[in-house]
């Protein structure tokens, strides 16, 4: 199981850090809000127990192998940025440049910019891809677009669309599941009780996942260890109330930003994912008795160690309004040792060092720097980045977002605020 390093929230000073018993007095809250998260019917920490979907979807993993160079995924937002995740996380970095690779190359849409359907485009051959068009509601313009444009390309090319689509969307209603009825084209779904940005768990994520080799039973082990934890009723293993508690009590004391900052290559789409998640779900113009409120918590990507040479003077002298979440990775599979001429005295001190040594230290002194700047930080640890490890991760900010709309009296699973721009873009475009 990972772990939370709090030692540095405690030694800030009192204005700006808290103690272990500001975060130890809230245990109370535990189980009333839990009882409100089951009330709200989401389904994010009871689908991971859906084991017939997982059947089904390594059934059409095997059955698909080796019959596709490229996996293409037609998705947006909470669609894609967790298959973005998995993919940076648990594949080879450069898995595209791998001639020999087992599993297709995978490609995710998440835009609608021409150049970026045109150049995907340029690298696939339309006989050897499959697409995935992943939309809840089936009936996701940009996706829908998409779709459209390349199965046009498809049926000239008098390709069978059951062999190079599959859907993933609601299991009843939406345009999608109606042209999927229609055409039996392959489809999957997504549970009408779990929204978008909870639903990496899901075949949205699981499916591609599995195309390209992931082993989704380990990462579900991942989101299932971490449940036990988000339905605790003791504060010391509720990591996830825990987390929401510091960023409550935090934000009451000017901490409106959220940094995130892995010291891991291969976690910054974690961040990427997360961003979304406490984006949507806490920043909201009215509570849950009508009140004007306009509460929300700013979230910010950074990565270990690039971003020390690019962000780290605004975090340490800049405005003291953020709480920083370091990601610690401990192995990451590989090591390599830095070469270092001995003679070379300016740089003696990375003798009979290597690489993942220079990074720790680096990120133990980033968390120390603003430490000593009094910037409230924390850390959060893995042994390794993993499918289970990063299944905790998920389900750790899934949970503490869920906790955290509680405090703010708050609806975390909607988005009301997003709805505008859709109605302005029908009409902009109907009105051309």
């Amino acid at each position: 199981m990972l772990t939370l390093d709090l030692t540095n929230l405690f030694t800030v000073s009192p204005d700006h850090g808290i103690s272990q018993e500001d975060i130890t007095k809230e245990e109370t809250r535990i189980t009333p809000y839990i009882e409100n998260i089951h009330a709200r019917n989401q389904g994010f920490y009871t689908v991971i127990d859906d084991t017939d979907t997982v059947t089904k979807i390594e059934s059409f993993a095997k059955e698909r192998k080796g019959k596709h160079k490229h996996l293409v995924i037609l998705a947006i937002g909470g669609s894609s940025l967790g298959t973005i995740c998995l993919k940076q996380s648990l594949t080879h970095l450069f898995s595209h440049e791998i001639s020999s690779q087992e599993h297709p190359t995978l490609h995710i849409l998440d835009n609608i910019d021409p150049t970026l359907i045109r150049e995907v485009q340029d690298v696939i051959d339309l006989s050897s891809t499959l697409f995935i068009v992943v939309t809840k509601s089936g009936g996701t313009p940009e996706i829908l677009s998409q779709y459209f444009y390349f199965r046009s390309l498809c049926d000239k090319a008098s390709l069978n669309a059951t062999d190079h689509f599959v859907f993933v969307t609601d299991p009843k209603k939406g345009l999608l599941r109606k042209i999927g009825n229609e055409e039996s084209i392959p489809m999957f779904d997504v549970p009408p009780t779990v929204g978008g940005r909870f639903s990496v768990q899901t075949p949205v994520g699981l499916l591609p996942a599995a195309l390209i080799g992931i082993d989704i039973r380990d990462l579900l082990k991942g989101f299932q260890s971490m449940r036990e934890a988000f339905l605790s009723t003791e504060i010391e293993k509720n990591l996830p109330f825990q987390i929401a508690t510091i960023q409550y009590l935090l934000r009451d004391k000017g901490k409106v930003m959220n940094v995130m900052m892995p010291y891991a290559q291969k976690l910054i789409r974690f961040s990427d994912w997360y961003r979304q998640l406490l984006a949507e779900s806490i920043g909201k113009a009215k509570n849950e008795k009508g009140e004007l409120v306009h509460t929300g918590i700013t979230p910010i990507n950074a990565l270990g160690v690039t971003d020390q040479h690019s962000q780290s003077q605004l975090y340490n002298e800049g405005p003291n309004d953020k709480l920083f979440f370091f990601l610690h990775v401990e192995k990451f599979g590989v090591d390599i040792s830095i070469p270092n001429p001995s003679s070379i005295e300016e740089v003696s001190f990375l003798d009979n060092t290597t690489f993942s040594q220079l990074l720790h230290a680096e990120e133990s002194a980033t968390a120390m720097s603003c430490t000593k700047n009094d910037r409230p930080n924390m850390t959060i640890r893995i042994s390794s980045v993993d499918e289970e490890h990063l299944g905790q991760l998920f389900m750790l900010f899934e949970g503490a977002t869920a906790f955290l709309g509680e405090f703010y009296g708050i609806n975390a699973f909607n988005q009301p605020g997003v709805e505008l721009s859709k109605v302005l873009t029908r009409e902009a475009l109907l009105n051309r």
